[in-house]
């Protein structure tokens, strides 16, 4: 089970973070890659680490998930290196804003967050999912996966830090994430979200360890501890497995029970 041998699965927002943690996590069950962010030179590096390492193909594509025509270039080079597609990886990201109250947030950064993190998951999604639909029509692949970063901020608000548009954006796609499936659900394409917590990374490491937010994640945390490298891997491969073909719709929080109280 979850053998992704001969499988391609595509993450956006590949160069760093969660998206290269989950890259590599479906390396290690045998996917070809495509890894797609705007900085190319650090897909490559992470394209010649793993193809060796796991002894998949990993393709590194520059990409600005803002951009149609980009999107549009992507998905050729899949095609034209591939000729399929099973899994489409909604990562990339980011906000302006952060820690500014409502009352004073500027449109500017409101429409940045919106774009980045609402728009760009419809357009990767609906250029991914007509190449799906095709691919799957003509025999090429057996079924298609589109799997939606949310957050849990896209299930809750929170107290600690004003972060509107993020919030905004994170339900927008936990209910495009519905939409879509139901849309899809006899397509052989399922959608589905993930509400990742507090997880360390490159960007969340030195706040995450800071006094404050290292007391804050042992008062609201079940778990008293923030996510790990590699603890969201096996959310993405369930979620992007051949096995899983009757999950869609769904959205699944991994956050050592944050929202579980």
């Amino acid at each position: 089970m979850f053998d992704y041998t001969g499988k391609v699965v595509a993450v956006t927002g590949a160069s760093s973070g969660l998206g290269k943690q989950m890259a590599e996590g479906y390396a290690k069950c045998g996917a070809n890659l495509v890894l797609l962010a705007r900085r190319v030179e650090r897909l490559e590096a992470s394209a010649k680490e793993w193809s060796e390492k796991y002894g998949v193909k990993v393709l590194p594509l520059a990409c600005d998930v803002t951009s149609a025509d980009s999107i549009s270039a992507a998905v050729a080079k899949v095609d034209a290196e591939f000729g399929h597609c099973e899994v489409i990886v909604n990562d990339a990201g980011g906000e302006k804003g952060t820690g500014t109250p409502l009352v004073d947030y500027k449109r500017e950064d409101w429409d940045f967050t919106i774009n980045l993190d609402l728009t760009s998951v419809f357009a990767v999604t609906q250029a991914f999912v007509a190449y799906m639909k095709k691919t799957i029509a003509d025999g090429k692949q057996k079924y298609g996966r589109v799997i939606n970063i949310a957050s849990i901020y896209g299930l809750v608000g929170n107290t600690v830090l004003p972060t509107i548009a993020y919030h905004t954006t994170k339900g927008a796609v936990v209910n495009f994430t519905r939409g879509a499936a139901a849309e899809l659900a006899t397509s052989g394409i399922t959608v589905n979200a993930i509400c990742p917590g507090y997880f360390y990374t490159e960007l969340t490491t030195e706040t995450l360890n800071s006094e404050f937010f290292q007391e804050f994640a042992r008062r609201s945390v079940p778990m008293q501890r923030y996510g790990s490298e590699g603890e969201l891997n096996s959310a993405a491969i369930f979620l992007g497995a051949e096995e899983s073909s009757y999950v869609t719709g769904q959205i699944l929080a991994v956050d050592g029970g944050y929202t579980c109280v």
